[in-house]
């Protein structure tokens, strides 16, 4: 499942982010002019999650990885809430 920042949130107005959400793993997808950054995430190895959803704007979604922190800005809520749901599913299957 893909999941695209909107492009009226903070940078993310020529190249929003995408979430790509994906049996055993997700990729976060930051484009760019010559190039982009790809980062790809197993579900287990998610720690934490933390979103913010302020009542007027563009949610932020925050993902732990042992240690390290990545920020992704721009969702709706709705689609954080989306994001969120799937990431605890695919963390709770491969767990078993």
């Amino acid at each position: 499942m893909k999941f695209t920042a909107s492009r009226l949130s903070e940078g993310n107005k020529a190249f929003p982010v995408e979430i790509h959400l994906e049996e055993n793993n997700i990729e976060i997808k930051k484009p760019g002019v010559f190039s982009g950054d790809s980062k790809y995430l197993n579900y287990e190895d998610i720690t934490a999650i933390e979103v913010d959803s302020p009542m007027i704007g563009f949610s932020t979604i925050r993902l732990f990885i042992n240690g390290n922190k990545i920020e992704v800005k721009g969702f709706s809520k709705s689609d954080v809430k989306e994001i969120r749901k799937l990431i605890d599913e695919g963390r709770s299957r491969r767990r078993k």
